[in-house]
């Protein structure tokens, strides 16, 4: 069973930390977001406080959830409160993105020649995401509170839903599903960590982790009650709601028993590990080779 990721109060708010304009004191701003949040109507000053956190978070210097000092993942939920507010102080209006026409409340990210990320027509970054250096988007979707880490991958008709963290140095394969969540404010977001492939649509929804390494083949589905099934050794072992590092994961099948029969449903097989190593590039080819992995 996968362990409980903690709410967090969080470590990142007990700093202060620099932009372009000042220092801003991220337990005050924490404070007041929770205290807007509690009110019905916002003034002028409540909605500065807001635009100010949905910029922080654009810039990535604040993030939806982050690894605690003990390596846990943890919900920053005040960012969330802060997102929801950010709707409420948006009107809907005609967004222009070059030749193209949206109509919405939240505007796209802008990027210039230096962004140091490469975004191919037409991949669609919310403003309130962040992406760091070295990423390539392909024609894909980035929502609101998600952030894309260094040099990863985001293929073709992939979609990164509000508030999911994706890792440095992944790659994230044609047609994607990473599920997003604002609501409740304390679930966890989609987790997946450093170095991790996931293969053709694949499913990762309900705040699954996916740990550093793990390669996940096409059509993997994974939900919060989706049963994982390790098959590597003599005995099955069986988690849900986390991949462990390094493991290498088909879908898979198991009968149940209903009412009007016994049926196949689904489950995500874990048949192996990838081989630690200090070129994660070979390594991973070497995993999909061996393994006999489709992507």
């Amino acid at each position: 069973m996968a362990k409980k990721t903690k709410v967090a109060t969080q470590s990142l708010i007990k700093r202060k930390i620099k932009n372009s304009e000042s220092h801003i004191n991220l337990v005050s701003l924490a404070a007041d977001i929770n205290h807007i949040f509690t009110q019905n109507k916002l003034s002028a000053a409540d909605q500065t406080r807001v635009k100010k956190t949905i910029q922080l978070l654009d810039l990535g210097q604040i993030r939806v959830a982050e690894k605690n000092a003990d390596q846990v993942w943890q919900t920053n939920e005040w960012i969330k409160k802060a997102i929801l507010l950010y709707f409420r102080t948006q009107e809907m209006k005609v967004i222009h993105a070059g030749d193209l026409q949206f109509f919405d409340k939240i505007p796209t990210k802008k990027w210039a020649k230096d962004s140091k990320v490469r975004v191919v027509p037409h991949a669609i970054a919310r403003y309130g995401s962040h992406i760091e250096n070295g990423a390539v988007l392909m024609p894909s979707y980035i929502n609101i509170g998600a952030r894309v880490g260094e040099g990863t991958m985001i293929d073709t008709w992939t979609t990164v839903g509000s508030c999911a963290q994706v890792g440095a140095h992944c790659h994230i394969s044609g047609g994607v599903g990473l599920g997003g969540v604002l609501e409740p404010l304390q679930a966890t977001p989609v987790i997946v960590e450093d170095y991790a492939f996931l293969g053709s649509r694949v499913i990762v929804v309900e705040g699954v982790i996916v740990r550093e390494g793990a390669v996940l083949g096409a059509g993997v589905t994974l939900t919060s009650s989706t049963k994982i099934i390790d098959v590597s050794e003599s005995q099955p072992r069986e988690l849900k709601g986390e991949i462990p590092k390094n493991s290498v994961v088909i879908p898979g099948s198991q009968f149940k028993k209903f009412p009007a029969g016994e049926y196949a449903v689904n489950c995500a097989l874990i048949i192996g590990k990838r081989k630690e190593s200090t070129d994660k590039k070979t390594s991973l080819n070497a995993t999909l080779r061996e393994f006999n992995i489709s992507v």
